[in-house]
C-alpha cells in the first residue's frame, strides 16, 4: 500500500528533483520550445512544497487536490494547467482515501493521463508528456493485473516511461511550440515527457524508501 504520507513524500521529492534537473529541463526546451520549462516546473513545485505543512494530515485526494490548484495558480505557460490538471483530476480518484493499493494507483494515473489529453488536446506519438505517461500507466496495468507488489510494478512504469522519453527523440512534434518547427523537433528529447519521468522516478523512490 501506499500511504498518505507517502503522497506527501512524493510531492517533497518532486520539487527536489525539479530544483535538481530545472537546468537541464531548460536546456532540453531551448532547443524546441520557450526555454522555460525547468524554470515553470521548479517554480510550481516550489508552491506545492509550501502547501503540503497545511495538508499534511488530510487525505489523498485532499494533498493531490490542493497541490494541483498550487501548479494551476502559480505557473504560467502548458506545464502548470497540464500538471494541474494531471494531479486533481488523480485527486478525484482517490477522493478520501488514506492509502493506495495497485488498483487505485492505476486509476489514479489513467484519471490524471484523461485529464491531460482532454486540456492539451493531444495523443500518444505527438512528442508531449503523454508519450512517457501513458506506456508508464500501461505497464503499471499490466504488472499489477498480473498481482506483482507496487513496488514492482511502478518501477517497470518508470522504465516504461524511460524508454518512452526516449522515443521522443525521434518524433515530429504536433502539440504547443514544439509544433511551430516541424521537422527541426526531430532529433530533440521532450522536455515535457522527461519531466513526467522525473515525477514518477520520484514516487518509486519513496516507494523504495529512498526519500
Amino acid at each position: 500500500m501506499i500511504t498518505q504520507q507517502q503522497i506527501i513524500d512524493w510531492m517533497q521529492k518532486s520539487a527536489d528533483v525539479l530544483q535538481e534537473k530545472k537546468e537541464h529541463l531548460t536546456d532540453l526546451d531551448s532547443a524546441i520550445g520557450d526555454a522555460d520549462h525547468g524554470a515553470n516546473m521548479a517554480r510550481g513545485f516550489k508552491k506545492v512544497q509550501e502547501k503540503l505543512p497545511d495538508v499534511a494530515d488530510t487525505d489523498i485526494g485532499n494533498i493531490l487536490k490542493t497541490c494541483g490548484m498550487a501548479l494551476i495558480s502559480s505557473v504560467g505557460g502548458a506545464s502548470g494547467p497540464l500538471y494541474g490538471t494531471f494531479l486533481m483530476r488523480a485527486a478525484n480518484a482517490v477522493n478520501a482515501k488514506q492509502e493506495l493499493d495497485g488498483d487505485d494507483l492505476v486509476k489514479l494515473l489513467e484519471a490524471g493521463i484523461e485529464g491531460v489529453q482532454q486540456r492539451g488536446r493531444a495523443e500518444l506519438g505527438e512528442k508531449t508528456m503523454l508519450d512517457a505517461l501513458v506506456p508508464a500507466v500501461n505497464a503499471l496495468r499490466e504488472q499489477n493485473e498480473a498481482g506483482e507488489p507496487i513496488p514492482v510494478a511502478l518501477k517497470a512504469a518508470v522504465e516504461a516511461a524511460e524508454q518512452g522519453v526516449q522515443n521522443t527523440i525521434p518524433m515530429t512534434a504536433r502539440k504547443g511550440r514544439a509544433s511551430y518547427l516541424g521537422e527541426r523537433s526531430v532529433g530533440h528529447q521532450d522536455p515535457g515527457a522527461t519531466s513526467s519521468h522525473y515525477l514518477l522516478s520520484a514516487l518509486l523512490d519513496v516507494v523504495q524508501g529512498q526519500a
